[in-house]
């Protein structure tokens, strides 16, 4: 009894050691009396006892690491810090295991180093205006290193620049001025546009106004000259009938004489300090003079 319980556990130990199930999106690395066999898939696998043995459990999935922070001296001798974490994905899990003592390792190292030498070249304000040129630098080189050890980098992202605190100091106190600055300029146009458009509408009141003066004296003007050419046509008229009354009555050297001082008193009437009396005028005078002494007798 004692040695059948002993053989199911040696047959149990021999099952546990012979069979290996995979699981998905990892691979087992097979080693037969410690040189390499084979890469196990995801799923059933069985390997002979005691000379075949799991050296390593590579995962296929993308991982991240995260690179710790690390402080660069910049170009303009500025030293800041800068937080990096990259993507990656094994592609070749026997090189992963066999290239290199520790995958995970390597990349950080050769992440720190080529951040520094590409930061290196840069002063401060491009560092943070150039992150994306920074990234696709950093992800190429990293790629290309990390080929050889069966690693393909997918992404590289620089989470983080952070300056020293006197440096974001001075970076804070600029960009107070410049978005000071900006609303000063801002404001001064909006002013010069608002006095452009007061002077405009200015310009147009004036030449309206102006349209508008012309326009009225024009018509004041066509009125007098309407009125003054009705009164001369009146005057006209009149003149004509009184004429015509005159020649239909046939009137003697009297009557004639009598319309002479009528018009020798509107000229009188007149603005004119002095009055030239016609010759014939003056027999007419001479007449009515007469007339005045015989009233008189009688």
């Amino acid at each position: 009894m004692v040695f059948l319980l002993i053989l199911l556990i040696i047959i149990g130990i021999i099952a546990f050691k012979t069979i290996k199930i995979v699981k998905q999106s990892e691979v087992y690395i097979i080693e037969r009396l410690g040189k390499f066999h084979k890469v196990a898939d995801a799923g059933l696998t069985i390997i002979i006892p005691f000379m075949d043995q799991v050296r390593s459990v590579v995962s296929l999935k993308q991982q991240t690491m995260d690179v710790p922070p690390q402080g660069v001296i910049t170009q303009d001798n500025v030293t800041i810090t800068i937080d990096t974490v990259v993507f990656y994905k094994i592609t070749d899990p026997a090189k992963a295991v066999y290239e290199i003592q520790s995958l995970k390792k390597g990349i950080e190292y050769l992440a720190i180093t080529t951040i520094r030498d590409i930061v290196g070249k840069m002063d401060l304000d491009q560092t943070f205006s150039s992150r994306d040129a920074i990234n696709d630098k950093l992800r190429a080189i990293l790629d290309e290193a990390t080929d050889q050890w069966g690693c393909k980098v997918d992404r590289v992202e620089i989470k983080d620049i952070t300056p020293p605190a006197d440096i974001r100091d001075a970076m804070e106190k600029q960009m107070n001025a410049e978005r000071n600055k900006r609303a000063l300029i801002l404001q001064a146009e909006g002013e010069r546009q608002s006095a452009i458009t007061i002077a405009e509408g200015q310009k147009e009141a004036a030449i309206l106004q102006a349209d508008a003066d012309r326009e009225a004296r024009i018509r004041r003007a066509t009125g007098e000259a309407d009125a003054i050419k009705k009164v001369a046509d009146a005057k006209a008229k009149e003149i004509e009938l009184v004429y015509g009354a005159l020649k239909a009555a046939k009137p003697d050297e009297k009557i004639v004489q009598l319309k002479s001082l009528e018009a020798l008193k509107e000229i009188a009437n007149g603005e004119a300090n002095k009055v030239f009396i016609p010759f014939e005028a003056t027999s007419a005078l001479s007449s009515l003079g007469s007339i005045k002494e015989i009233m008189k007798d009688k």
